[in-house]
């Protein structure tokens, strides 16, 4: 069988998603691109990346082959790590042929011989334009942070067909208040408490491994609880939820897609979001997923960035990594809320935040990066982790850009005044 590369070609403005790892490791389903091809192929995808990633990427998958050519004699399919769902076509590719995006022009993915796989491993996922493009989808890339929520159904969907493809569905008559059509799938160590009530009519819903429900929790379909997370008393699961490894969430929760890693532990609504790794979301902290006028959520990429058509109706937040909210805190449609962030301020949270914001009542300023770092360790050691130094400098990297833009902005401030 033919092997896989995924490479991060870097395009897009797709921050926060990508701030702290590539665009194959962005949870845009149940799974990564890097878990879907795992599953699809039965072995890890070759990753290319670029030169200042490869040493966190590698600590993130150790033994897999990080800009190295991979694949035998008939080469390999590259495929571009931004692809959250596979293109019509991909796997009928002859060699030399591709996809290419309409509109952007980027490269979907491509099925190379051994001679062009070294080149395109070499110039770091550029194929030099020597591919015969043989079909131009006109959106097959994620290229903007609310694309998250574009593709997330399709995603989702195709990934639980593939697990459960390859489970038994659990007999439903072991488990009390179960309405069950698509299939429970309960992978080894996952607990389902009394009085949890699992709703399948709709779509499956696959509990992972030493995932937990507790009491009077009520899940619905399709939806998707990872490793050794936690849904807690009383909380509500609606539909194409998926939350990722080593994380509790209550409240009410609809369209959300969790990283891993983080707490929604209280109260409190939200819907059609992403959620980064290490984030805490305070008490009561609710989040607006609806224009009162019903129309298209715009929203912004960055800071500095344009306000665009993000074509949904249905858009909450994008949450980056380590965000930080205190009780009753209330997050506007369309907010894109930049790498660690702190909030705590009484009027909403809106538009789009730059990242290492400290907002508060009497204003907003940079995180400190040896404060934020001090947090970072404390929360992680919560989850038995702690900071490598490869994960240590992608944040000090990411501060340093942080801190250079918010020290320009306030000198033209200042000169304006």
């Amino acid at each position: 069988m033919t092997r896989v590369i995924l490479f991060d070609d870097g395009k897009g403005r797709l921050a926060p998603l990508t701030d702290l790892r590539p665009s194959f490791d962005v949870r845009t389903g149940a799974l990564t691109a890097v878990e879907r091809w795992r599953c699809i192929r039965g072995e890890a995808p070759g990753l290319v990346v670029a030169a200042h990633r490869r040493a966190s990427v590698a600590e993130r998958h150790p033994g897999v082959a990080v800009n190295v050519p991979v694949g035998g004699d008939d080469g390999a399919l590259v495929v571009n790590g931004r692809c959250a769902v596979s293109p019509e076509g991909l796997e009928a590719l002859g060699v030399g042929e591709g996809i290419r995006e309409e509109g952007s022009g980027d490269l979907v993915a491509a099925r190379l011989d051994a001679a062009a796989v070294a080149r395109f491993v070499a110039a770091g996922g550029d194929d030099g334009g020597e591919v015969a493009i043989v079909a131009r989808p006109a959106l097959a890339l994620l290229s903007r942070p609310w694309h998250i929520r574009t593709f997330r159904d399709r995603s989702l969907g195709a990934d639980l067909a593939l697990i459960v493809s390859g489970a038994p569905a659990c007999d439903a008559r072991e488990m009390e208040f179960v309405f069950d059509a698509h299939g429970v799938i309960r992978r080894e160590g996952s607990r389902i408490y009394p009085g949890a009530i699992i709703d399948a009519e709709g779509g499956p819903v696959v509990l992972d491994t030493d995932s937990v429900v507790r009491p009077g929790a009520v899940l619905i379909g399709p939806c998707y609880v990872g490793p050794h997370s936690t849904v807690l008393e009383r909380a509500t699961i609606r539909p194409n939820t998926a939350i990722g490894p080593w994380c509790k969430v209550n409240g009410e929760v609809g369209g959300v897609i969790f990283q891993g890693y983080a707490n929604k532990a209280h109260d409190g609504f939200l819907g059609d979001s992403w959620v980064g790794e290490w984030v805490n979301l305070g008490a009561g902290t609710t989040g607006s997923n609806l224009l009162n006028t019903y129309g298209e959520v715009i929203s912004r990429a960055a800071p500095d960035g344009l306000h665009e058509r993000t074509g949904e109706t249905f858009f909450g937040a994008v949450i980056g990594d380590h965000v930080k909210t205190a009780i009753c805190t209330r997050l506007m449609t369309g907010a894109v809320l930049h790498t660690g962030s702190m909030f705590a301020t009484t009027a909403p949270v809106s538009g789009c935040v730059a990242p290492f914001t400290w907002a508060t009542d009497a204003g907003s300023r940079l995180f400190r990066f040896d404060k934020f770092l001090e947090v970072a360790r404390a929360a992680m050691a919560r989850r038995k982790e702690a900071p490598s130094a490869a994960y240590t400098e992608s944040l000090a990297r990411l501060h340093r850009e942080a801190a250079a833009a918010y020290h320009s902005k306030d000198a033209a401030a200042r000169a304006g005044s």
